[in-house]
């Protein structure tokens, strides 16, 4: 509606006019409404109102404008349907149309009530707009406000690019009534870029293709795209370096650039992020103002990537964030109702971010909205490809879960010939867990790691059952001599039937596993695969000797040992053989291998001792938060938890960034391989330890293992 320079009569961007005349939908509608009349009929009622202003501003389109108005006059009944779906600023935008309306002649098919209701709901949200100083809103809705709006107080939210909130409307507005000659050159880039077609909005390029990133790992199927992924966040980099306002002054933009750079090993500052450290940057803003929980949650994730330990601009972000979430999900005003799940989810595991494992890819997958649709001021297509994105995403999963029913099929071959399903003293744990547990560390295509990883975790809880009371002094003592000589065993005799099946079990499965590594490695690892089985037996010989003697240790000799209890040197070293880069000797007796597997390690022992602690206090056991009670002046074991919580971050931020690091000798595949396992302790040990919460976590294996997906059928693949 922006005129000719020099001719008021004529139309300034005539395509965009000839585009309205040539996409009038049959029902004489404009927009997406026909795709979900009853969800999208206030936006397309608006749509439609708005093309049949343009068509009268400049007196053609007649036919057109008669079957606009016959649509509003059937449909009116949505003006006033609480029910229905508004986009943003309905409230004021359609109302000042009507106006406009008004002005130029046109005649509403409209009842009396239905316009002097929606004139009263404007007044309403312009006195509660003005009064919580939303300037941001108003800027953005500025196409309904060409009374009452100030226009040079609007210059504030126009970017470099001329436009206000890459919304052409508000735009156009600012153009007409601010006589802005910035605004003019963003919709004559408009043109240039867009051609004859009209948008409702133009987004962010960066925007856009990160939320593709993110969806395409939401689903699962990022592996597929890598090169296409690795294009996106290069030039993302580049373009965060030279500090582009498309990004940095977008919270939502800025967020996942952030959280997506970072987690892909960029080296950035975080101090681009510190403009959005205080809570009052973001109720002052655009996104406070519409409650948006989708920029929240953004925010939230992104401070969660956290690592050093001076990013005080994280944690704060982090802890308004979470607390508005939180706030949203008990009043239940989240803006976009479909979020709840996994905003509940982000809240629980908030480390769980950075990688999203299958259960998430189920539930992303059954909850993916295939007409793509996102309602803003007005509705638009946000995912041009998304029933291809559902078929490939569907098609992916189905393959997993084949292969995990082949592990499981495996893993009950291997326990039965291990003769595992004859020890007593055990806890009952259904082979299908560690094949849940597996499949969120490592992706389907490193089968015999996973394997590995699998056969691994269980000898380790079986060994920890039996320090943990299901052997005798003797029993545990023959064991760890036998795993110290392991080749050299055949002297050394069994003292019980136990401890012979045990030893095997060990010896066998992890020399196959060694021989697999060798054929990978070039060389032979098997050495230091029993290695770490030594250190592990050696260490709970340690802790099996302090309960029985009831000695206290220091929390300094305490650490050493309960690190190396935690087994992971065991279960992930073996493992990361099979991943497929090599490791040479060097590497894994390196520091930063070490260090890995500390902190990976640290992290699940407390996470562990914080849940177990009641139990094992019980049951005479040493754990930390007992000894932080005795040594360390805490006034309480809730206090002493706090403390080692502090730990535990203070752990994970030194894991994450040795994961992340640019500088690494390890390759990342492998270094992903300690991240993943921190990951699945900390849902191990979130409510309980883990083998203590069977309700949740069987239902967590059926839906990843067993259950089918409950999608509907997407259409085929296209086929170039």
């Amino acid at each position: 509606m922006v005129h000719a320079k020099g001719a008021p009569q004529a139309p300034r961007f005539p395509l965009f006019v000839e585009w309205i005349l040539q996409n009038q939908h049959n029902d004489g509608s404009w927009g997406l409404g026909h795709l979900d009349p009853c969800s999208l009929g206030k936006d397309a009622i608006s749509s439609t109102l708005s093309c049949i202003l343009a068509l009268k501003t400049w007196n053609i389109g007649d036919e057109h404008i008669r079957k606009g108005l016959c649509f509003i006059e059937k449909n009116s009944s949505y003006i006033m349907d609480e029910k229905c779906s508004a986009p943003l600023g309905f409230n004021i935008i359609f109302p000042g149309m009507i106006r406009l309306g008004i002005d130029l002649g046109l005649e509403f098919p409209l009842k009396q009530s239905d316009v002097d209701g929606i004139f009263r709901l404007r007044e309403i949200e312009l006195r509660q707009s003005m009064a919580l100083g939303r300037k941001a809103y108003m800027a953005y809705i500025a196409e309904g406000l060409a009374d009452v709006q100030d226009w040079d107080g609007v210059l504030t939210y126009q970017s470099k690019n001329g436009s206000l909130f890459n919304s052409p409307s508000a735009t156009a507005a600012l153009a007409i009534h601010g006589h802005n000659a910035n605004a003019l050159k963003y919709l004559e880039f408009l043109v240039n870029k867009l051609g004859s077609s009209a948008p409702t909005i133009y987004p962010s390029n960066v925007h856009s293709q990160l939320c593709m990133i993110d969806v395409l790992q939401n689903m699962g199927i990022s592996y597929y795209f890598a090169y296409e992924k690795n294009n996106i966040l290069d030039m993302t980099y580049r373009s965060w370096l030279q500090y582009d306002e498309e990004i940095i002054m977008d919270m939502e933009t800025c967020a996942m650039a952030f959280r997506l750079l970072r987690m892909h090993g960029y080296d950035i500052s975080s101090d681009a992020m510190s403009h959005f450290a205080d809570e009052s940057r973001f109720q002052e803003s655009l996104h406070g103002h519409i409650n948006d929980t989708k920029t929240l949650l953004k925010l939230y994730k992104a401070s969660q990537v956290c690592i050093y330990e001076d990013e005080c601009n994280l944690q704060n972000i982090g802890s308004w964030s979470g607390k508005l979430l939180h706030e949203q999900l008990c009043s239940n005003r989240l803006s976009i109702p479909i979020m709840r799940h996994e905003v509940e989810g982000a809240l629980k595991f908030p480390f769980h971010l950075a990688t999203v494992g299958p259960l998430e890819h189920k539930r992303n997958i059954e909850h993916f909205n295939t007409k793509g649709i996102r309602m803003q001021k007005s509705a638009f297509l946000a995912c041009q490809a998304a029933e291809d994105i559902l078929a490939l995403a569907t098609q992916k999963f189905h393959i997993s879960q084949s292969l995990y029913k082949k592990e499981l099929g495996c893993i009950e071959r291997w326990a039965k010939e291990a003769g595992l399903n004859r020890f007593k003293f055990t806890r009952a744990v259904s082979l299908d867990l560690p094949i849940f547990m597996a499949s969120t560390i490592f992706p389907p295509e490193l089968y015999h790691a996973s394997i590995a990883w699998i056969q691994n975790s269980i000898l380790t809880t079986i060994v920890d059952d039996f320090f943990d009371g299901g052997g005798s002094t003797e029993e545990l003592e023959n064991l760890v001599t036998l795993i110290e000589k392991w080749d050299a065993h055949a002297g050394i005799g069994f003292c019980s039937e136990d401890v012979e099946i045990m030893f095997y079990a060990i010896y066998n499965t992890n020399n196959q596993i060694g021989a697999k590594a060798a054929e990978v490695q070039n060389r032979r690892v098997i050495g230091h695969i029993a290695e770490v089985w030594v250190n592990a037996v050696r260490a709970n010989m340690t802790e099996a000797e302090w309960t029985r003697k009831r000695y206290v240790p220091t929390m300094q000799e305490y650490m050493p040992v309960a690190e190396v209890t935690m087994v992971l040197g065991p279960i992930v070293s073996p493992s990361l053989y099979l991943v497929g880069p090599e490791l040479s000797e060097d590497i894994v007796r390196g520091s930063e291998y070490k260090d890995l597997l500390r902190h990976a390690s640290i992290c699940c022992r407390l996470l562990n001792d914080i849940q177990t602690y009641d139990k094992e206090k019980s049951q005479g056991i040493i754990n930390s938060v007992l000894l932080h009670v005795l040594g360390h002046g805490a006034s309480s074991s809730e206090a002493a938890k706090r403390e080692i919580l502090g730990l535990v971050a203070d752990s994970r931020r030194e894991l994450l960034r040795l994961v992340l690091s640019k500088e690494a000798t390890i390759p990342r595949s492998c270094r992903d391989i300690f991240w993943n396992t921190y990951k699945l302790g900390h849902l191990f040990y979130s409510q309980g330890d883990g083998f203590s919460m069977p309700q949740e976590l069987a239902a967590a294996v059926n839906a990843v293992v067993h259950e089918p997906l409950q999608v509907t059928p997407p259409s085929r693949l296209k086929r170039g």
